[in-house]
């Protein structure tokens, strides 16, 4: 338990009393607890996010050549990108609008309604009967997964020790290729010829995410909601029970060698959380560290989702790799993407931010800029492309996952989940949307040429996001929160 009083509202007996002035220091409580098995279950709940969009990511590349040779779809390349478009697009949008209601009404209560919407779009895909269909489903299953980030994000930031933030943050946004794997591996099992019908195997390839995500629901009601949250809403017997419930299960972990608790000061709104917040936390206080958040989000966008969206699109038509056997070279690609950020990740809490981020970002671009190179030269064969892939995203993997660390931790409490939708749309928005259309254009052209160009563009945005970061980074390893940023309604 902590040594010192609980949160308190003055003046007046209500906990709840508009403008009243609170002195709370369960922030500092949160911060200073080990790891326990409470932490472990909030990775475990909420973390499947990134495991269900890698998974849909991985689905889409890897059923390409099925969807063309489906008699019910008969997809174009075009198409292909077109259908991924349409994933990001609904992922903007939805992050965005579930952004905005995850301030509102709370994390917790966001958790089951973006997961459901995700669950009963990605069944519907499955069972598309013809591209107008599959695309709006596409649409849909992208929408659900853009709240998810919101909501988890912004839980994730706000329950876990400023210590472990960095590491975990990267480790969860990783998780992503966890999924990418299931997918490869589901993908080669259901798409192997002679298996199943051509238009059944990848029906069922997109109905594993409906199935894996089934069980989240029940285990996410095992989660409080954020104890930050309330707070900042005047619910503060309410933030106090629950805080009391997480330092039981680290009590036997709790150390008399912490530093002191140090109280919070925090004025009660009367209003609710705004479009006008937003604005001041962007263009008033932190206006360096939004220009920091778009540019790191954008070139990400724009590298992942330019590659890995076609990734299976360039296997097929220029190493002429079956697309039963797509899987097989997307695994050790998601193996990579997956241990870059928990190698790197603990350098994020110990060396720091900015030289992590800056450079995670260089090295990515550099090798994405060798790699357009031997593309374009021809020297390179499947398991090459492979190869040179892998070395690119074990640091790309790191640099994308810390643009979502940097967006979620760098601005107020009470606008967070609205600037990590903020940025997470307008960077898919510039960086990703168009991304997979523009690639399966030029791979439907057969010019290795052209892909070499788009592929030295994206080095060029990573180079640049890195000398950004450099300039603009944030210290805010091993700090606070609200020392991080102050909230709107600290006093």
């Amino acid at each position: 338990m902590s040594d010192t009083a609980g949160p308190r509202a003055t003046p007046g007996s209500k906990e709840r009393c508009a403008d009243a002035l609170i002195e709370t220091d369960i922030p500092a409580r949160l911060d200073r607890l080990y790891w326990s098995r409470f932490h472990t279950l909030v990775v475990a709940a909420l973390g499947i996010t990134w495991v269900l969009d890698g998974l849909e990511v991985t689905l889409a590349g890897a059923v390409a050549g099925a969807l063309m040779e489906s008699p019910s779809l008969r997809l174009t390349e075009a198409q292909i990108g077109a259908s991924a478009s349409a994933y990001l697009a609904g992922a903007v949008l939805g992050a965005f609008f579930f952004g905005w209601l995850t301030d509102r009404l709370g994390r917790k209560r966001l958790f089951s309604i973006t997961l459901g919407l995700y669950l009963a779009a990605t069944l519907a895909s499955a069972l598309a009967p013809d591209f107008a269909a599959f695309m709006v489903f596409r649409f849909l299953t992208g929408a659900g997964i853009g709240g998810e980030y919101t909501a988890i994000n912004s839980a994730i930031q706000e329950l876990v020790p400023a210590r472990y933030r960095g590491r975990t943050d990267l480790a969860i946004n990783g998780s992503f290729w966890l999924g990418a794997a299931f997918g490869a591996i589901g993908t080669v099992i259901l798409l192997e010829p002679g298996r199943l019908p051509p238009d059944v195997g990848w029906r069922l390839a997109f109905g594993i995410g409906a199935a894996l995500g089934v069980g989240v629901l029940m285990l996410r009601r095992l989660l409080p909601e954020s104890p930050r949250w309330l707070l900042i809403h005047g619910r503060v017997a309410e933030a106090e029970v629950i805080m009391q419930a997480i330092e039981a299960h680290s009590a036997q972990l709790a150390s008399a060698v912490q530093p002191p608790v140090v109280p919070l000061r925090m004025r009660i709104r009367s209003n609710a959380i705004s479009f006008v917040d937003l604005g001041i936390s962007l263009f008033h206080r932190y206006p360096r560290r939004a220009v920091l958040g778009l540019v790191l989000m954008t070139a990400q966008a724009f590298c992942y989702n330019a590659i890995f969206f076609t990734y299976a699109l360039v296997l097929t038509q220029f190493f002429a790799v079956p697309s039963q056997d797509v899987g097989f070279y997307l695994l050790p690609f998601a193996i990579s993407n997956f241990i870059g950020p928990l190698v790197l990740g603990p350098l994020f809490d110990t060396w720091g931010r900015r030289p992590m981020i800056s450079s995670s970002y260089a090295i990515s671009g550099l090798l994405l800029g060798v790699t357009a190179l031997l593309f374009k030269s021809g020297v390179m064969t499947a398991a090459t492309q492979t190869a040179a892939w892998m070395a690119v995203f074990f640091f790309a993997s790191a640099a994308a996952s810390s643009a979502y660390l940097t967006v979620s931790e760098s601005f107020p409490l009470e606008v967070r989940a609205l600037s990590i939708a903020l940025f997470y749309a307008l960077g898919t928005a510039l960086g990703g949307v168009a991304a997979p259309w523009i690639f399966g254009v030029l791979i439907g052209s057969g010019d290795p040429a052209a892909i070499a160009w788009g592929y030295g563009f994206a080095a060029l945005l990573m180079l640049v996001a890195a000398g950004t970061a450099l300039w603009l980074g944030v210290a805010a390893e091993r700090r606070s929160l609200e020392d991080v940023a102050a909230p709107l309604s600290a006093a």
